[in-house]
């Protein structure tokens, strides 16, 4: 989405309007049919002018005949130049995807050779020249890189041929970087290193580098963590400043006794329902009926605003971190423990200072009236899901385990929870199903196992009571036309969902046109526990928007909430933090009560970063801890379904262990074999030599390669396709690939996506938090190899075995 600014910021203005002119899609235009485009406010129209104009001075635009806006190189005859965000797979190709702007849509990738990458690495920003390609369509040249994503990477130490170099850690890059003297360091060959980039490399050289810090032994479970973080620059340890505020709001904090001004509700039967290992409790429910019979919903907020002021270096602090990331191993909080775990978190059996919702509802969920107001709570007990999840299972069994107030509430609890989700998947809420993954760690911090989290009846009810929560809020501060930063989630591109459908159609599912929500749903709740599940969920989350932080009003489109705001986790969020600020001035009549715009929007932005480097982090390390795991296990054979099928081979993840690796194609038995992109198939002329989408496999564990984060796997048996052949002998031995020529468009180009797994909408059994992907799946860290393409076989000369020397 375009930002909408109220106030022009130059640098940004000129950012959009290269993007604009820089898309793929973009006809030459005067500069008013650019602002129109961009879709800015009338009042920005004098400030675009001056934009372009600048940007002409500066040779990065020229104007053509008829006072037209077009690239400079365009100017002279040259191919048009598009700017995009790099990605790179394994074999040293990759694709640049074009920045979406004004009324500009999403386009194709932009498939880049190998020897035409330059020196782009993952994430960079660049400007490829696009031309027709030698196989038929296009393909581009990186010309520069605009922007680079990041310049401190962590690797491995080593010594090549006398020489210091470090190999860096998940970066397809071929060679090592070359480092200098290291005379003085403390480091030795294997030691875990962070790198400053002083030269990128660029296919025809090495890179060169500084070596910033020395992490310590890689066999040091610990220091893959210490990597990640340096790599995405999260930062443990507070400033001095900071704690020192933190102690002082301790010192002056009295147990017990509630201030002037706010309700006291400490009689109120009032519970917290978190994880087993919680330790920061923001969040806590009552329930009761009123003399009408309604139900009275009261979801009480951890009042961090009390005790971070806005201006204090304990509230810049915050605003910088904007997120607590959650990995496996620790939790880098964005607020001092003093305060996260204790002061501000409402912890069992003791008062706490609060922000209330209270919205009164039928029996039949629908809402009639809501209130926010500053209270204080007493927290009479502390539950677990799984607790919950058992009491559910036999309430009787309960009763003498709980207090009567404490049995009757969770009861109540859980029948509005349920209405409210059968109200809220009614009114066209999606409601995605992908797995979230708990690492289990031993006490010297190496992986022990891992498994998926159950999303149970107990997580919902506490979802459904932040969402009410949430929305309500929103509702309340549209109503009152304040300025505040909405948590939206924008439509997704028509495009994405036309290719969505036929993506979906080409499994043999039967659906209408998904660009209606309800028909995205009928395919999600189709496939429910079919070995589709998950490759078709992920489909489905890869074609929506991500959602975002800002003040302008938008839909959420996953929850289809039109008034949605993150209220419900000051502790861990920023932007909740944020919104009990705009609360607090209203009841306290302090005016302005809004901050402007152009503030709300800059904070959303950076808000929205910090979270996607979060979930980044807590993929990366996620994917790592597993591979540690898998290590242990070369040779070995798990259970696993096909969760992607692509040119050059198979991804497959764990039904037991949540990892995910990849089948090369030359790994498969002697055949000559097909991909077939409509019905995600590769398929050999032998009997039992096809592999599709959602078969089950049993796979052997062949090889982890901890440097370039990836896992090769090797598939010991197709029992669907043993089943098929069972029941019609003769379906596989007559299977022909077609002879049809297909087009040079279907390279390996998925081999270079990587899965992220969070979803927009619903929260997750880590209180909304982003599901993290499965580890292991990296299709960008695979060797080249010949691949399987439309229309003509490809004969293997002989099955590769590869054995395992670790």
């Amino acid at each position: 989405m375009t930002e909408i600014l109220s106030e022009p910021n130059p640098a940004e203005l000129e950012r959009q309007i290269l993007d604009y002119v820089y898309h793929p899609n973009y006809v030459p235009q005067k500069p008013k049919g650019i602002h129109r485009g961009l879709k800015l406010p009338p009042d920005l129209y004098p400030a675009i002018r001056k934009a372009i104009k600048r940007l002409v001075q500066k040779g990065q635009l020229a104007y053509a005949s008829n006072h037209l806006v077009i690239p400079p190189e365009q100017a002279t005859g040259d191919p048009k130049l598009t700017r995009g965000t790099f990605r790179q797979a394994a074999a040293g190709f990759g694709f640049v995807r074009p920045v979406p702007t004004g009324t500009l849509g999403a386009v194709d990738d932009i498939f880049v050779p190998a020897h035409a990458t330059g020196s782009a690495m993952e994430g960079d920003l660049v400007e490829v020249r696009i031309k027709r390609s030698r196989r038929g369509g296009t393909e581009g040249t990186v010309v520069r890189v605009i922007e680079r994503a990041r310049r401190q990477f962590p690797g491995t130490f080593d010594i090549v041929n006398g020489q210091p170099v470090v190999w860096l850690d998940g970066v397809t890059v071929g060679s090592p970087v070359t480092v200098g003297d290291v005379r003085g360091l403390p480091v030795e060959k294997g030691d875990k290193v962070v790198i400053e980039m002083v030269r990128f490399p660029d296919g025809t050289s090495p890179g060169e580098g500084v070596i910033l810090e020395v992490l310590g032994s890689s066999k040091n479970p610990a220091v893959d963590t210490l990597a990640v973080m340096r790599q995405y620059g999260l930062e443990d340890e507070f400033p001095e400043e900071v704690i020192d505020e933190a102690r002082q709001q301790a010192d002056a904090f009295e147990e017990g006794r509630i201030p002037e001004g706010r309700e006291d509700l400490t009689n109120v039967p009032t519970l917290t329902i978190d994880p087993v290992d919680a330790r920061d409790f923001d969040d806590a429910i009552s329930l009761r009926k009123n003399e009408h019979g309604h139900w009275e919903l009261m979801v009480h907020i951890a009042d961090v605003g009390h005790f971070v002021r806005r201006g204090t270096a304990l509230d810049e602090e915050a605003k910088r971190r904007a997120t607590s990331v959650y990995l496996p191993d620790r939790v880098i909080p964005m607020l001092p423990e003093v305060i996260s775990n204790h002061l501000a978190s409402l912890q069992p059996n003791k008062v706490r200072l609060t922000k209330t919702v209270l919205i009164e509802m039928t029996e039949s969920g629908m809402v009639l009236h809501h209130r926010v107001f500053n209270s204080a709570i007493h927290n009479d007990k502390r539950l677990t899901y799984e607790q919950v999840d058992q009491y559910l299972e036999n309430p009787q069994a309960w009763k003498r385990r709980l207090t009567r107030p404490i049995w009757t509430l969770l009861g109540d609890m859980h029948t509005l929870a349920m209405t409210l989700r059968k109200n809220r998947r009614e009114a066209g809420s999606l409601e995605l199903f992908l797995p979230e993954i708990k690492i289990e760690l031993d006490k010297s911090g190496k992986v022990k196992g891992a498994k998926i989290v159950e999303y149970t009846e107990s997580h919902q009810i506490i979802e459904e009571f932040m969402l009410a929560a949430n929305r309500a809020v929103a509702t309340w501060l549209d109503d009152l036309e304040i300025p505040f930063l909405r948590r939206v989630h924008p439509p997704p591109d028509s495009h994405k969902l036309k290719k969505l459908t036929d993506f979906v159609r080409n499994l043999g599912i039967d659906c209408g046109n998904l660009e209606d929500r309800y028909e995205i749903q009928r395919v999600i709740d189709q496939v429910r526990g079919k070995p589709t599940e998950y490759a078709v969920n992920y489909a489905i989350l890869k074609s929506l928007s991500k959602a975002v932080y800002q003040p302008d009003m938008e839909i959420h489109f996953a929850l289809n909430f039109k008034h949605y705001c993150h209220f419900t986790s000051p502790i861990r969020r920023y932007p909740d933090l944020q919104v009990h600020r705009t609360v607090d001035r209203i009841l306290h009549d302090e005016h302005p009560y809004g901050d402007p715009i152009p503030v709300l929007a800059t904070l959303g932005h950076h808000c929205s970063d910090q979270e996607q480097k979060a979930e980044a982090a807590e993929r990366e390390i996620t994917k790592i801890k597993l591979l540690h795991f898998m290590n242990k296990k070369i040779g070995e054979t798990m259970p696993a379904v096909i969760t992607g099928v692509v040119p050059d081979g198979l991804f497959v993840r764990g039904t037991k262990i949540p990892a995910e690796g990849f089948v090369p194609i030359d790994s498969l038995p002697t055949d000559r074999y097909r991909f077939t992109r409509q019905g995600h198939v590769i398929e050999g002329f032998r009997a039992g030599n096809r592999f599709r989408l959602g078969d089950e496999l049993t796979v052997a564990i062949e090889k982890v390669d901890l440097g370039r984060r990836t896992l090769l796997l090797r598939i010991i048996a197709n029992h669907t396709a043993q089943r098929e052949a069972g029941t019609s002998p003769s379906r596989e031995r007559k299977a022909k690939p077609s002879r049809k020529k297909g087009t040079s468009k279907l390279r390996a180009k998925h081999a270079a996506v990587k899965k992220p797994a969070p979803t927009t909408g619903t929260r997750s059994p880590s209180r909304e938090k982003k599901k993290s992907a499965a580890a292991g799946k990296s299709s960008s860290k695979q060797p080249a190899r010949k691949k399987a393409s439309p229309g003509k076989a490809v004969r293997k000369k002989s099955p590769r075995r590869k054995r395992s020397t670790e």
